[in-house]
């Protein structure tokens, strides 16, 4: 490829593939303005330079923070802004920002993943056996359900009204940046949905997370913008990133087969398997927003306060100063870690969860189906059109032979 122009950064293609134009950013502008909806950013590609964005003090993660154009042009997620679904820990900065983790960090420990596990087993072998003809598509019978399940059983919300919930995460989880009527609507149900939940909560108090944050509310720990904002939260980027390692950690395996045959040949190779799909294809295509809050150098670029910034955690994942040979799919790596979830006080509160779903839902593929294979070609496969999110619409295979 000539080092004379980018490939594009936008659209089905780069959606498909986006390693090559980030291989021509890396070399030739790796720290670089890029042009939006209303606004620009700078986006940062290199994993020296990702490392230091994302742990740098001086860059706040709050929306107010943001320059005016950013703000006027409605980026982030929810779309406006609300603060009864944006006041949570991605878009808060200390002490709000520790605050808002601990209230919910007692739902993710070691012990608590381990109870999870058999959950997610459960659900995953349920799903699974209604798999009985010859093909399937493993995001929607399997990668999108399972976590679905595990992130409304974390929240306690009622079997009766998830399917409501599916419905409007669906749209805000897939929908083009362009359908912002679309996404405003199923935001808007989705505010309805989580005020409801709340109020259910008070009356009828449960074992689950958003009860122990009503309580925590009631002793004034958290206000109730930031309660339904942590529950969107946790709903949302609870499953989606989850949905997307699935997809594309089993499309990986499906495009590498000898790495399958010996995952089933050996499945304690199972967490550097996924650990490796973090890292070649993962669920996060740019880290969410951040900003300066006084000047800031980056890569050898000057920063201004207010200035939008997307740190490519893809980019930075397949940097070959850091990963040799970055564009092979090799588990079991020696070196730096890689990005996928982030880095620094906003690293994923959710990481091992998604790990353990991603190891239950993948090993038991491999385990049940051993003639799996993709039917499809891989270059007609369509991904989400997502600034934030790398995630396939469909994964379609063929089970049995």
């Amino acid at each position: 490829m000539s080092d004379d122009s980018c490939p594009p950064l936008f659209g089905p293609s780069f959606d498909a593939d986006p390693y090559p134009a980030y291989d021509w950013l890396r070399r030739n502008a790796p720290v670089v303005r890029v042009p939006l909806p209303g606004c620009e950013t700078w986006l940062v590609t290199r994993y020296e330079d990702a490392v230091a964005a994302l742990t740098h003090p001086s860059l706040s993660k709050d929306p107010a923070s943001g320059s005016p154009e950013w703000r006027a042009a409605g980026l982030g997620l929810p779309l406006d802004h609300r603060p009864s679904l944006a006041r949570h820990m991605i878009n808060a900065d200390a002490p709000d920002h520790p605050r808002l983790r601990r209230l919910v960090s007692a739902a993710f420990t070691p012990r608590r993943m381990e109870g999870l596990r058999s959950r997610a087993q459960e659900v995953t072998d349920s799903l699974l056996d209604r798999l009985d003809g010859p093909e399937a598509d493993l995001i929607a019978d399997l990668a999108y359900p399972l976590p679905i399940t595990i992130i409304c059983d974390l929240l306690g919300v009622p079997e009766e009204e998830r399917e409501t919930f599916h419905r409007h995460a669906s749209v805000i989880d897939s929908a083009e940046a362009s359908e912002v009527e679309e996404i405003a609507r199923a935001t808007d149900a989705l505010e309805k949905f989580l005020a409801d939940l709340v109020e259910l909560k008070r009356s009828r108090p449960g074992d689950d997370l958003l009860t122990d944050l009503v309580r925590r509310s009631k002793d004034g720990e958290i206000d109730t913008d930031e309660l339904t904002s942590t529950a969107f939260l946790l709903l949302i980027a609870g499953h989606e990133t989850t949905v997307a390692l699935i997809g594309n950690g089993l499309l990986a395996l499906l495009r590498h087969p000898g790495q399958a045959a010996a995952l089933r040949a050996d499945p304690s190779r199972l967490p550097d398997v996924i650990d490796e799909m973090l890292r070649y294809d993962g669920p996060v295509r740019n880290a969410t927003w951040r900003f300066p809050t006084e000047p800031v150098v980056i890569g050898g670029q000057e920063m201004l306060p207010g200035d939008p910034i997307l740190v490519s955690l893809l980019a930075a994942n397949r940097d070959p100063s850091a990963f040799p040979d970055p564009d092979a799919f090799s588990p079991g790596r020696i070196g730096e870690p890689h990005l996928a979830f982030g880095r620094g006080p906003h690293y994923c509160i959710g990481a091992a969860l998604a790990k353990v779903e991603a190891e239950v839902a993948i090993g038991t593929v491999l385990r049940r189906f051993p003639d799996l294979r993709l039917a499809a070609d891989p270059a007609g496969l369509t991904w989400w059109p997502s600034a934030i999110m790398r995630g396939l619409f469909s994964l379609p295979v063929r089970l049995r032979q």
